[in-house]
C-alpha cells in the first residue's frame, strides 16, 4: 500500500473479518471477503452489504442552492422534489463528463451531492467556479460513510435493525438507529448500483463501523454476505451501469453511453449545453452496445472490437464473466456509421485472440428495482 492511499472509517473491520484489498480512486478497499462469484449470488438471490464510503460527498447550501445547481448538473431537478435524488452528470463544456453522481435535494437552499471518489474535488472545483457569493460548495469526503445493503431481502435486513424502508425509488429519509444507547443519524435511500432492490445509508464517519457491525449482522442472519468492489463490478456490468473512467469520461459523451436520459434537454442552462445539443442532434459517432461471448472467453477492457472483414468498429469499455450467465460479457463503445444492429456478431481480439461476440442491448439479466 503506498504512503498516498487512503483509508476508509472500517478498515480495520474489513481486514478482521478477512477481506483482500485493492486501490481504487486512491482509496484502499475492499474486493473481496469470501469470493466475488459468491458475493455476487448472494446479492442476486439475498442480500449483501458493501463499504463504498470511498465515494465523494459535497454539500451546496445557501439561498437558491437547488436552483443553482439545476443551472450546471445536466438532469431537470424539477422533475423531482425536496425529499428525492436523482442521477445526474457534471459535464465538460465540450460535452465530455467530469463524473456523474447522484444529487440529494434536501431543500431549496441544500443539496447534497455524492460524486466518485477520484472526482470530488473536480466536481466541488467546477461549482465553486461558478457559485455566487451566497452559495457554499463544500467538500465533505470524510463527514460520511456509505454502505449499501442491496438485493431482495434488503428490505428485511433494514427493517430488522429498525430503519426505514417504506420510500419509493430514489426517494430518502433522515432516520436514526440507535446502537449502544446512542443515536446515529443516517441518511437512507432507496438507490442501489446492481439492478436490486436496494439502499444506500449515509452515517456520519466515525458512526460507520458500528452501523455497519449491526447491519452486517443482520445481513448474515438473513443469509447473505459482505461483498466487495469484485461483486459491485460484476453486478454493475450486468446491468449496463457506467462507470466513471470506462463507459464515462472527458472523452466520452452521456449520448455516447446512453445516458441522454439523464439530460434536461428542455433546461436553458446547464454545463456543456451546446456541444451536448449539437451532439444530439448530429447523432453520435459511437454508442456503447452489450457484448455476449459465444463460446469459451471473457471480453475484457481495452480490447478491440472488429467486424469480420477486420475492420475496427470499436472498444470494450468494461469486461467480465458474468456469474449468473455463466459467460463473458462486456460493454462497448461501438461506432455507429457501420449500422451494427443487435444480433449480430463481431469479433474481440483478447490478447490476439478472436472471440466471437453477440451485440446485444444491456441490461445482461433482467432484475427488479421495486
Amino acid at each position: 500500500m503506498s504512503a498516498e492511499t487512503l483509508l476508509g472509517p472500517i478498515n480495520d473491520t474489513h481486514e478482521r473479518i478477512g477481506a483482500s484489498f485493492a486501490d481504487f480512486g486512491g482509496w484502499s478497499m475492499p474486493v473481496s471477503y469470501s469470493g466475488t462469484v459468491a458475493e455476487h449470488t448472494a446479492v442476486r438471490e439475498r442480500v449483501g452489504i458493501f463499504d463504498v464510503s470511498h465515494l465523494g460527498k459535497a454539500s451546496v447550501t445557501g439561498p437558491g442552492a437547488a436552483e443553482f445547481v439545476n443551472r450546471c448538473l445536466t438532469n431537470d431537478l424539477a422533475k423531482i422534489e425536496p425529499g428525492r435524488a436523482q442521477y445526474t452528470l457534471c459535464a465538460t463544456e465540450s460535452g465530455g463528463v467530469v463524473d456523474d453522481l447522484i444529487a440529494y435535494w434536501v431543500s431549496d437552499d441544500e443539496v447534497f451531492l455524492v460524486p466518485n471518489a477520484a472526482n470530488t474535488a473536480a466536481v466541488v472545483a467546477a461549482l465553486a467556479a461558478v457559485a455566487p457569493p451566497e452559495i457554499s460548495v463544500v467538500d465533505r469526503h470524510r463527514d460520511y460513510g456509505v454502505l449499501a445493503v442491496q438485493g431482495p431481502l434488503s428490505s428485511e435486513v433494514l427493517t430488522a435493525v429498525g430503519l426505514p424502508t417504506e420510500m419509493g425509488y430514489m426517494s430518502y429519509v433522515d432516520a436514526d438507529l440507535t446502537i449502544g444507547g446512542r443515536a446515529r443519524p443516517i441518511r437512507v435511500c432507496r438507490t442501489g448500483y446492481t439492478g436490486e432492490r436496494g439502499f444506500e445509508l449515509l452515517p456520519l464517519w466515525d458512526d460507520t463501523a458500528d452501523v455497519f457491525e449491526v447491519v452486517l449482522a443482520a445481513v448474515t442472519e438473513a443469509g447473505g454476505l459482505p461483498a466487495g468492489l469484485g461483486a459491485r463490478d460484476t453486478l454493475r456490468t450486468e446491468m449496463g451501469y457506467p462507470l466513471h473512467g470506462h463507459e464515462l469520461s472527458t472523452e466520452i459523451s452521456p449520448l455516447q453511453a446512453r445516458c441522454g436520459w439523464a439530460v434536461g434537454w428542455k433546461k436553458a442552462e446547464f454545463f456543456g449545453r451546446s456541444a451536448l445539443v449539437a451532439e444530439k442532434e448530429a447523432g453520435p459517432a459511437r454508442r456503447l452496445r452489450g457484448l455476449r461471448a459465444i463460446g469459451r472467453g471473457v471480453p475484457r477492457a481495452d480490447c478491440a472490437v472488429r467486424t469480420a472483414d477486420g475492420t475496427v468498429v470499436g472498444l470494450c469499455t468494461s469486461g467480465t464473466f458474468s456469474p449468473t450467465l455463466k459467460e463473458g460479457i462486456a460493454l462497448a463503445l461501438i461506432d455507429t456509421a457501420p449500422g451494427l444492429a443487435d444480433g449480430d456478431h463481431v469479433i474481440v481480439d483478447v490478447r490476439g485472440r478472436d472471440l466471437e461476440c453477440e451485440l446485444v442491448a444491456p441490461p445482461f439479466v433482467q432484475t427488479s428495482t421495486s
